[in-house]
């Protein structure tokens, strides 16, 4: 339905006309998802990509000219990161209890767009309520997890949870001690937290943080499963992780500045 010859003319003409530079760039793909009518635009690497998103301003005008619901542009760079995470997802739950993922990890080495087949999964699942609270329940709910829930006290009024103790820092950097300790108490054998790890296994449980493991990024988690902010946060640790998210490519530098302009606006 589009063609990269017509969408990189059209970035051009965008760019010239709200006087921005006219840098070269290159497009290596476009796919157009006409049931969910979103358009993805693959450019060559991140300069490219920065080219074509223009602040915001040029894919916001992509938008508007094309008539789509949503136009959302990634660099082969990005991609080819995505499949090597993705293979070594495959050797971690290799030989698990997790290998029913193994569907979901095949689904996104297609991305985009994004296919997930139906899968079930049957084993009783520990929700801790951190950061990336709503997509993490939605995870479990996507996949049919029979999970219970807990989160630190006062931090997710919108949530029905068991509440704990705790400092603010483990909304970012989850107690593995703690989750684990309550997780024996019930026979739980998973535990889905925003950890700085994909997947790790203790003494028969295991902890995962799904969206390392497929290598989803918080803009992207927005849009599968929308977002909640906690109530109050650390805000010496709420920069650390959102570093170490852009770092790791899993969070724009532009929607980290915004988490971190929002709650220091609270704190001044």
């Amino acid at each position: 339905m589009f063609t990269v010859r017509e969408i990189e003319t059209l970035v051009r003409e965008i760019r010239r006309e709200h006087g921005l530079p006219e840098s070269p760039f290159r497009i290596d793909e476009v796919r157009y998802e006409e049931g969910e009518d979103k358009l993805f635009i693959i450019a060559h690497d991140r300069t490219d990509k920065s080219v074509v998103i223009g602040n915001s301003l040029v894919i916001g005008k992509l938008r508007e000219r094309l008539k789509v619901k949503q136009v959302t542009v990634y660099s082969t760079l990005d991609l080819l990161v995505k499949w090597k995470k993705l293979e070594e997802a495959e050797k971690l739950i290799k030989g698990t209890k997790l290998e029913f993922l193994k569907p979901i990890i095949e689904a996104e080495k297609r991305f985009p767009p994004r296919k997930w087949p139906e899968v079930m999964g049957n084993i009783k699942t520990l929700v801790f309520l951190s950061f990336n609270a709503r997509p993490l329940l939605g995870f479990a709910e996507r996949l049919g997890l029979p999970y219970w829930t807990v989160g630190l006290r006062y931090t997710f009024p919108e949530f029905e949870y068991e509440p704990v103790d705790g400092d603010l820092k483990e909304l970012f950097f989850p107690d593995e001690r703690k989750l684990l300790s309550l997780a024996k108490k019930k026979n739980t054998e998973l535990i889905l937290a925003d950890f700085p790890f994909p997947l790790r296994e203790e003494g028969g449980i295991y902890l995962l943080n799904p969206f390392r493991l497929l290598h989803i990024g918080f803009f992207e988690l927005k849009y599968l499963f929308g977002f909640e902010f906690p109530t109050m946060v650390d805000y010496e640790a709420l920069i650390e992780f959102v570093a170490k998210l852009t770092y790791d490519g899993l969070m724009e530098s532009t929607d980290g500045a915004k988490i971190i302009w929002r709650y220091w606006r609270r704190k001044r």
